[in-house]
């Protein structure tokens, strides 16, 4: 099953996830938050390890993919792709996540690997539940270019019902 976390810009939809995700161990994926500096990077889910994915490009001598005014690591995302991918195919805990789906996505970018390899799989799972972390904004955008048909949308309040 497909669940989709959505909600406005900035309105606590990792936050809720983060809250949700405590104290469970049937959980795994990748949360998005921001640092103590307000730049965002990617938490495993289940072992806590931190990776960077937001950096200011005169910062780095990486390679970095712009959206609007960000500046996210490709590095970040191949890594990102890698971890879920290898999740997915292990099926080991009832519910992944991914934080989030945007613009980078509906140009096959960012997380687009792993997300069209993984759709699938959970569709027609019923035991196994992929949660996605969609704005608002782009629902209906991400729910026509990746072609979902079979989905549960969910508010942040409606996470302890699942």
């Amino acid at each position: 099953m497909i669940y989709i976390l959505t909600g406005a810009i900035r309105t606590g939809k990792t936050t809720a996830l983060l809250n949700w995700i405590n104290n469970r161990n049937d959980v795994d994926g990748l949360l998005c938050p921001d640092n103590e500096n307000g730049k965002r990077y990617f938490l495993k889910v289940k072992t806590k390890e931190e990776f960077l994915l937001e950096v200011r490009s005169e910062d780095s001598d990486q390679d970095v993919v712009t959206v609007g005014s960000f500046q996210f690591l490709k590095s970040a995302f191949e890594e990102a792709n890698t971890f879920l991918i290898s999740k997915g195919n292990e099926l080991a805990s009832q519910y992944l996540i991914i934080d989030e789906l945007g613009k980078l996505e509906l140009k096959n970018e960012g997380l687009h690997s792993a997300v069209e390899l993984l759709m699938p799989v959970f569709s027609a799972n019923a035991k196994k539940h992929l949660i996605v972390v969609i704005r608002n904004n782009l629902l209906n955008e991400i729910l026509n270019h990746y072609e979902i048909s079979n989905y549960c949308v969910l508010s942040k309040e409606e996470l302890d019902f699942i």
